[in-house]
């Protein structure tokens, strides 16, 4: 989920840097060394993940206490979830992107439904009160069925991603797959909107349904058990790779345990996405992997124009390198004790 602390109390001068507003003397310089690294890396390609991250880094120097994690909406007074929020503030039609990607997701949080000759995979379930409206409907409106769902793959369990497997699990019999680690959080926190514990996720496991392959690994940091998934593509007579990246921010205060974790687990990815030639990234929120602008892009698309998610694999790496970046600056403000 996004974070949005704030660096509260701190009232030095400030300088104005990639969108971020630095506080001299509370960003050590080694601090700084990875913040300008990774704003390099960032270039104009990703500057929708460098400044809320590298900004939840800076954070961590006066953060409140941690989240939860997202186990659900905050009761109301007098007992009982609340409503959900409006339709027309989240709602986002679904598109296609590539001949066997579809985006079935909301207008900040992402689902990915990937076709193959024998069914539809797919990535993260968004929400409870969203998933009829964006899967099921959605799958329908670009002429496919819902109920040839065959596997839920949640990159980690969180509401924003997990909310809807439960229904996926009990109208179409999907199958859930999600790390040990994040089925042990939703037991814990024991959410109304909790999925069954099913298919358990394993570092390198191969996912084959028909005639395509997931390879799935556990990159744990955002979530003790976050998963990142490398999905071949197809766009016409052209092949592609995506790498999704299955967390992002720094929800879980400082923590400097999973600091480390959440940083080799994106240098770790970085090198995966490499061998494996990745050069589309796609991420669980809408605002990471630009797709608040490469979704309308893709919608408007002419024949014979490169499809937008195509950045090739040296901007697939670079994310990821922002992402390490990042989390190295973290690891500069959490003091090691």
């Amino acid at each position: 989920m996004r974070t949005k602390w704030l660096v509260a109390g701190i009232v030095a001068s400030c300088a104005l840097l990639g969108g971020i507003t630095l506080v001299a003397q509370t960003v050590p310089p080694e601090a700084q060394k990875h913040i300008d690294a990774a704003k390099a890396a960032a270039g104009s390609d990703h500057m929708g993940l460098f400044t809320p991250l590298c900004d939840g880094a800076i954070a961590l120097a006066k953060p409140p206490a941690p989240r939860g994690g997202g186990a659900g909406r905050a009761g109301r007074q007098g007992g009982g979830p609340p409503p959900p929020p409006a339709r027309d503030t989240w709602h986002a039609e679904p598109v296609k992107v590539f001949d066997n990607l579809y985006y079935v997701g909301m207008t900040e949080f992402s689902s990915w439904a990937i076709t193959t000759s024998q069914g539809i995979i797919l990535l993260d379930a968004i929400y409870d009160y969203s998933i009829e409206d964006e899967v099921d409907n959605g799958l329908k409106k670009l002429g496919l069925n819902p109920a040839d769902i065959k596997y839920v793959i949640v990159a980690h369990g969180h509401l924003d991603h997990a909310g809807g497997a439960k229904h996926l699990q009990e109208k179409y019999g999907a199958r859930l797959i999600m790390s040990a680690a994040d089925y042990d959080l939703l037991d814990q926190q024991n959410p109304p909107w909790k999925p069954k514990r099913d298919m358990v996720a394993t570092d390198g496991m191969k996912l084959t349904l028909g005639d395509t392959t997931l390879t799935l690994y556990l990159t744990p940091g955002h979530t003790e058990g976050t998963i990142s998934t490398i999905i071949p593509l197809r766009d016409g007579k052209e092949k592609h790779v995506a790498a999704a990246w299955g967390g992002t921010m720094f929800n879980f205060g400082p923590i400097r345990s999973r600091l480390v974790e959440y940083t080799a687990s994106a240098a770790r990815f970085r090198e995966i996405a490499a061998k494996a030639n990745a050069d589309v990234i796609l991420s669980n929120h809408t605002q990471y992997d630009g797709s608040k602008t490469k979704l309308p892009a893709v919608a408007a698309r002419k024949p014979g124009e490169k499809n937008p998610y195509v950045v090739g694999n040296d901007v697939v790496r670079r994310y990821l390198t922002v992402a390490n970046e990042c989390g190295q600056a973290a690891l500069a403000i959490v003091p090691a004790s």
